[in-house]
């Protein structure tokens, strides 16, 4: 693209305008291109068009730009990493609530809508899954109530992976395993393990050490279940808690945050039943303690 605002094609046979724009720009993925679309950073002879199975003529144009001017999207506590019609993932940052009460100042969810306003969008942010407000990393909304609800029937069935990365307090002994209980709340919100059934929920954590030194561990979770608290207290239990954890940790924190961050995140699309793959990188300081 160099310095110009869009990069222009011009269209030799009849296609799809998805199967043009992934030949047109060699190894761009499915999903950026719809992502691309979704943006309305395409234009057909002139006009933003953001339908992929359009049918493309002989002599046609079409123009990518490099940024829309309908979404000019900033924010310093949220990326976004893909957005359709129907849905919305992003990297929140730490410190930042998925969702929350109306008098919460700020969350992911008031930022998104913000942003569906300013953007002309008809939508609002529903949430299907949550990551604690000291929690970085992937986050999927909905853009609608019958898209969150399929998700919310059938959960399991759509997201096929969520790996975590922290690290933890001291030298794990064992290379990799599983931690099984059931987690419960007391009435004060603290999350309590028990390795039988106490009434609470079944949860399940696979974990993988990548790399250790005698006071810390670089850690890859695996989620079986997703609930509240879950890997928090998952290490706590194992006697490893996760760095900066101020409510099931030791009270260290060499790194000013917690050390828990969501970097892949995997879902069968609901409405497009498509293949969803996403991940980001961790942050830099994790590595560093290790």
């Amino acid at each position: 693209m160099g310095k110009e605002k869009q990069t222009l094609f011009r269209v030799k046979e009849e296609m799809e305008l998805m199967s043009f724009l992934m030949k047109a720009m060699d190894g761009i993925s499915r999903n950026k291109v719809k992502s691309i679309l979704s943006n309305k950073l395409v234009t057909v002879d002139g006009k933003i068009c953001s339908q992929y199975n359009v049918i493309l003529k002989p002599g046609m144009s079409v123009a990518v730009l490099k940024q829309s001017p309908l979404r000019n999207f900033h924010n310093p506590f949220v990326r976004i990493v893909f957005e359709d019609k129907y849905l919305i993932v992003i990297e929140k940052r730490e410190g930042l609530l998925t969702n929350g009460p109306v008098v919460a100042k700020e969350t992911a969810q008031t930022i998104l809508n913000r942003y569906f306003h300013q953007s002309n969008q008809h939508c609002s942010a529903h949430v299907v899954h949550r990551l604690d407000r000291d929690t970085s990393g992937l986050l999927v909304f909905t853009k609608d109530k019958k898209t969150e609800l399929l998700f919310e029937e059938d959960w399991k069935g759509y997201v096929t992976d969520r790996r975590y990365m922290a690290v933890v307090s001291g030298k794990m002994e064992q290379q990799s395993g599983t931690v099984k209980s059931w987690l419960k709340d007391n009435k004060a919100y603290v999350t309590y393990s028990s390795p039988v059934d106490n009434c609470g929920k079944l949860a399940i954590t696979n974990y993988q050490t990548v790399k250790a030194n005698d006071d810390y561990s670089l850690v890859d979770l695996k989620l079986d279940t997703g609930r509240k608290n879950q890997i928090r207290v998952h290490m706590q239990d194992l006697g490893h808690p996760v760095v900066g954890d101020e409510k099931y940790g030791n009270g260290t924190n060499p790194i000013g945050r917690m050390a828990l961050h969501a970097y892949r995140l995997a879902f069968i699309h609901p409405v497009t039943h498509e293949k969803m793959n996403f991940e980001v990188a961790w942050p830099s300081s994790f590595e560093k303690l290790v």
